[in-house]
């Protein structure tokens, strides 16, 4: 089971404040971490793919709480680490969220706290799937702007306001024959309308759009160009089933290149990452591995000195940096932040 399922999992009553017995107690910060938080430039979002993972004792939260009871109550604790000022917020992958919902989660954070929300799977997958994962039919949503934005942007940037970061449209896998000529041409049209559709403004914020793909057939210069024209950022996502980070960066590179031949890479808008999965494993495979998360067990010094290029980037373009780690990329995800924050306070 993927991590983000584990904030689908929370119980229905998340709209109940907590009681004095559920309150989750954040972990003591000292002081050298304290001062990495002030170096580190106020726009770099650092954050986790979830919050509600019991091995974090210590290192986020400051005693024994379960699974269910960070779920539910754990997020203002998540969200007083000094470094984790983002969070994955994947729960509405599996089924749209009301803007009540967004707005309770907006709530228990800071204000210059960011969520990177994945938009629901309806509108973002091929094939609708059973119980198994296996296709079963074709999604007659898939990539309807109409849809995605009644039931997913217009409620996130409602709800969230000043905490939304990037919205993320992660393309599930899709069936081969749409990753293959003439197909794949006419499924990257359809990509560019479908973001060029989206609301431009929604409650007087701007967003940000960002597309995450699954298949490296759909890495060419046709889609990057694309985005381009439809105003869409293109996110590194780190996983195996696609080129590694360094590669992407090149397609990201080509989304921003100077109109001027200018040598200089300035980035045209946000930076999106998401440090999914480590190269070599299963989702599964990994879980096994890592957990309880609680240190880091496979650095991962390539992605990671990638990814502290790619920051340095976006400061220099004073763009934001949203960087959202998976417990199995390097086995514990705030501490990978931690070594992210480092490497990138050296390097300034």
């Amino acid at each position: 089971m993927k991590e983000s399922r584990r904030a689908a999992a929370d119980s229905d009553d998340f709209f109940a404040a907590p009681t004095a017995a559920s309150m989750i107690v954040a972990a003591r910060a000292d002081e050298a971490l304290l001062r990495l938080a002030r170096q580190l430039p106020d726009h770099v979002y650092l954050g986790t793919s979830s919050w509600s993972f019991p091995g974090w004792r210590g290192l986020v939260y400051g005693g024994d709480y379960s699974e269910a009871q960070l779920a539910r109550a754990g997020l203002a604790a998540y969200a007083a680490h000094p470094l984790l000022r983002a969070v994955g917020l994947d729960r509405g992958f599996y089924q749209p969220l009301p803007q009540a919902a967004y707005a309770h989660y907006a709530r228990q954070v800071p204000v210059h706290f960011r969520f990177v929300v994945k938009a629901p799977s309806l509108v973002t997958d091929a094939v609708r799937r059973g119980a198994g994962g296996q296709p079963t039919a074709t999604n007659p949503h898939f990539l309807d702007a109409r849809v995605a934005a009644e039931l997913f942007v217009q409620p996130a940037l409602a709800g969230l306001a000043a905490t939304a970061g990037a919205l993320v449209f992660q393309l599930s896998p899709l069936p081969r024959e749409l990753l293959r000529p003439p197909a794949s041409h006419r499924l990257i049209e359809q990509i560019g309308a479908f973001f060029a559709e989206l609301p431009r403004a929604v409650a007087a914020a701007t967003p940000v759009y960002a597309l995450e793909v699954r298949d490296a057939a759909l890495l060419t210069p046709r889609l990057v160009r694309t985005l381009r024209q439809a105003g869409a950022r293109l996110v590194v996502a780190v996983h195996p089933r696609l080129p590694h980070a360094a590669r992407q960066a090149t397609a990201l590179r080509a989304l921003d290149a100077a109109e001027d031949a200018s040598n200089t890479w300035r980035l045209r808008g946000p930076l999106v990452v998401r440090w999914n999965l480590r190269a070599g494993l299963r989702y599964e495979e990994a879980k096994r591995r890592f957990a309880p998360f609680d240190r880091l067990q496979a650095p991962d010094l390539v992605t990671r000195g990638t990814l502290v290029h790619l920051i340095h980037v976006a400061i220099a373009s004073a763009q934001p940096a949203y960087v959202i780690v998976n417990n199995k990329a390097e086995g514990c995800g705030p501490v990978s932040c931690i070594e992210l924050a480092r490497a990138v306070v050296a390097n300034c």
